[in-house]
């Protein structure tokens, strides 16, 4: 079948009740790509969710209303206009059912995708961060650990990036936080935000702001509350000077 033969399929098809063998072809059609389709299967589906959000009585027109009552099994007589006034609100109330049932389905959709969009614009601003402190002449590294080890990138401008494995996921309720004490470790620990290791024991944390390199500070990780702490409440986990 061509497209041609679809034109009053399609609106059936977006409402999930066009018949054998029309449904078929149109999503034959429609997994190959065909443009002419999807451009009429666009149509329809807005047609149909409007008839979703609008849900007032409307007329079809004489060959929808012949398609939906032959596919209802159902044979048009003439007998004034009951019958299509009937099938009119059947068709409504089918769209306000079907749609209303749909709508919520998009809205559960539309929070996902939000939510991962968010996900990934957090993200990107921690890359974009990150490369910050990477591409800075003036950025120095240091290696550390034994167990857990990483290397912990500090940039006197643009902040700190601690890159960490086999660091294990904090058990609930916990966090891990990371510190800069000055004076070699000696002084008052300075809170440097709290982060997570994934499931395999990585772990980025970017720190952004000026870094005072001339009080010469040491990076150094603890497990807190989850809520993080004003100051370290365990012993370091690693620590690492900043060169």
């Amino acid at each position: 079948m061509n497209c041609e033969e679809f034109r009053d399929q399609y609106e059936l098809y977006a409402l999930g009740i066009a018949p054998e063998p029309e449904r078929s072809e149109i999503r034959a059609h429609l997994s190959r790509g065909c443009e002419v389709c999807m451009t009429e299967m666009k149509r329809a589906r807005e047609m149909a969710a409007l008839l979703g959000t609008t849900a007032t009585a409307a007329a079809p027109s004489p060959k929808l209303r012949r398609r939906i009552l032959a596919s209802a099994g159902y044979e048009q007589k003439r007998f004034g206009a009951a019958p299509f006034l009937a099938a009119a609100l059947l068709l409504s109330l089918f769209a306000v059912f079907y749609f209303s049932g749909r709508e919520r389905d998009f809205a559960t959709l539309a929070q996902r995708l939000s939510g991962e969009l968010r996900s990934q614009s957090i993200e990107l601003t921690r890359l974009n961060e990150a490369f910050g402190i990477l591409k800075g002449s003036d950025t120095t590294v240091t290696s550390f650990g034994a167990g857990t080890k990483g290397k912990v990138f500090v940039n006197p401008a643009e902040g700190v990036m601690l890159v960490a494995f086999n660091l294990p996921p904090a058990q609930p309720g916990k966090t891990y936080e990371m510190w800069l004490i000055p004076n070699s470790g000696k002084g008052t620990p300075i809170p440097a935000g709290t982060f997570q290791s994934n499931a395999t024991g990585s772990t980025m944390h970017v720190q952004r702001g000026p870094v005072d390199v001339a009080s010469k500070p040491v990076v150094a990780v603890t497990l807190e509350p989850e809520s993080g702490s004003a100051a370290p409440t365990s012993t370091p986990l690693f620590v690492a000077p900043v060169q």
